[in-house]
């Protein structure tokens, strides 16, 4: 575990740690904000696309296998992003990090799955939970924090002893856990499922710099999900689907995808909403925004694997109805926020809305898969990643262009005035996130423990 989740941490704090260093890299490489945006919308697109195939390959390749293929895929991007000498060789190892990520995540889950008993997953989900959360949370922190003394390329030199340490622990400890079956990778199920899937990421991903009412945009994203109902429609019919959706027929599963799509829907808005609103509204630098939102990442990395404990003692209905409702009251606060709010009453209210996305993420996780067959846990573990990586894009997309119409109205009445501009906008992003929050209230209230367990 020890191998899989290092590897993980240091993917998912890519994912976001070099989001901060945009600005000093589109004046480095010469290119304008749109291309360089195509740092984080590659790496999206990336996990978009490859996660769904991971659910095969888990049935066709050994855990070391796969593993070993994910590490070193890892690491070969993370060396060649450090000495990048221009944007699109940048843009090459940001795809290439993302490939190692995306049959991590799926990986990690199935071997806790399968080594751990239904009584203990909740913890051990927790720390996995930890990693998801303390991965992209700790990345702008630390990542701003390398900027202000070294080059960004230090971003990535500072992970290579971390995968390093992963690889070196995988070859020593890591044993074969999956079962190995016979199965064959239809070529037009990954076609449809690449264009399905990779069209909506793209679509939304571009949606802030094109418009929605781009042909692009619009294009994009209806042939995406075309391209999803005819791979659906062909899963149902094969007698080896690619990823079986017969997933679907378990009403706890049903609960835990639509849940999960809420909170990473909110999570990942909120994580890019919420330090806009400081560096515009409250006019804070890029660093300090970091330190603001640290105390809530970390107090949710410490309390990550007492969580999951919890979750394996009381049930799932006992950990997440509470983490919905502390959500919930996270966004309240969040509504009232103004160009003068405190910096003490964005630590705590950051704080609260952390507890409670720990305690939902992997508990809803976990008891979304418990809910399945064995034989499923691969389909289930594809179907949960995939959902969580486009929920997380179009999160990003809906609401940071709810944010800039709200700005834009609001300038064309009041001249001058962007820091209440920034702060009407995040306002609305953060209504809208509350009423999703009080879906997942009453979602989580239909929560309960599989009862094939």
């Amino acid at each position: 575990m020890a191998a899989l989740l290092v590897a993980g941490f240091v993917g998912l704090f890519s994912e976001t740690a070099l989001n901060i260093a945009f600005t000093e890299l589109s004046h480095i490489f010469s290119v304008d904000p749109t291309t360089i945006q195509w740092l984080a919308t590659g790496y999206f697109l990336t996990l978009g696309i490859l996660v769904p195939v991971t659910g095969i390959l888990m049935q066709k390749f050994t855990t070391r296998q796969m593993f070993m293929t994910s590490i070193l895929l890892s690491i070969f991007g993370t060396i060649l992003a450090a000495l990048a000498p221009g944007f699109e060789l940048l843009l090459v190892a940001r795809i290439i990090q993302a490939a190692g990520l995306a049959i991590n995540l799926p990986l990690t889950q199935n071997v806790i799955f399968t080594i751990f008993p239904p009584n203990k997953r909740g913890a051990a989900m927790g720390v996995m939970g930890l990693v998801m959360l303390a991965g992209p949370a700790l990345g702008p922190t630390i990542a701003g924090l390398i900027l202000d003394t070294l080059s960004w390329h230090w971003i990535f030199w500072a992970t290579i002893p971390f995968l390093l340490f992963s690889l070196f622990f995988g070859i020593v400890y890591l044993r074969n856990v999956n079962e190995i079956r016979k199965v064959s990778i239809d070529a037009l199920s990954v076609i449809l499922s690449t264009i399905g899937f990779g069209g909506i990421v793209y679509g939304f991903s571009v949606s802030g710099v094109s418009g929605w009412t781009s042909g692009t945009v619009l294009g994009s994203i209806i042939i995406g999900v075309l391209a999803i109902i005819i791979f659906a429609i062909r899963q149902m019919k094969m007698e080896n689907p690619m990823l079986n959706l017969r997933a679907f027929n378990s009403p706890l599963f049903v609960l835990g995808v639509i849940m999960s799509f809420i909170t990473f829907f909110n999570m990942l808005s909120m994580l890019v909403v919420l330090p806009m609103y400081m560096q515009m509204a409250l006019l804070m630098a890029a660093f300090t925004t970091g330190l603001i939102l640290l105390p809530g990442s970390l107090l949710n990395c410490i309390l990550a694997p007492t969580i999951g404990r919890l979750f394996d003692k009381y049930g799932p209905k006992a950990v997440i109805t509470p983490g919905t409702i502390l959500v919930a009251i996270a966004y309240v606060l969040y509504t009232q926020f103004e160009t003068d709010t405190a910096t003490w009453l964005i630590v705590v209210t950051h704080i609260i809305m952390m507890l409670g996305i720990g305690a939902v993420l992997a508990s809803v996780q976990t008891n979304t898969l418990n809910s399945l067959p064995k034989r499923y846990y691969p389909d289930g573990i594809a179907i949960t990643q995939t959902i969580q990586q486009v929920a997380g894009a179009i999160g990003i997309a809906v609401m940071v262009s709810v944010l800039s119409a709200k700005q834009t109205s609001f300038l064309a009445t009041t001249a001058n005035e962007l820091p209440q501009a920034a702060a009407a906008g995040s306002s609305l992003v953060f209504i809208i996130s509350l009423v999703l929050a009080v879906i997942n209230i009453v979602l989580s209230l239909f929560m309960k423990k599989p009862t094939h367990q």
